[in-house]
């Protein structure tokens, strides 16, 4: 998990977003979050995990619901939520901690 605080000991504001290959509504997902990445260029990372191959992981921020979506700043969760969201709100949400 050392690499995990890597990812999320930096300035800007990380969107992980959680998801598995087999559910639908996860991968749907993955289009939202390339406009997500878009919209925020260099302002805010997004990062896709797959829970299959990153089982600790998941198990350690307790995820159940796919999609989950947390946002981190500095080492510190700022925001959780499970399920679909659209492009518009996670930009929206992402750039109340840049």
């Amino acid at each position: 998990m050392s690499k995990f605080g890597e990812l999320i000991n930096v300035n800007v504001p990380v969107l992980l977003a959680f998801f598995v290959e087999w559910n639908e509504q996860s991968t749907l997902m993955h289009a939202v979050l390339r406009d997500v990445a878009a919209a925020l260029g260099d302002k805010a990372k997004v990062i896709k995990i797959d829970v299959d191959k990153n089982k600790e992981l998941a198990n350690a921020l307790r995820i159940k619901g796919l999609p989950t979506l947390i946002i981190y700043k500095n080492e510190e969760m700022k925001w959780r939520k499970s399920g679909e969201q659209d492009a518009n709100t996670l930009i929206n949400i992402t750039q109340e901690y840049c």
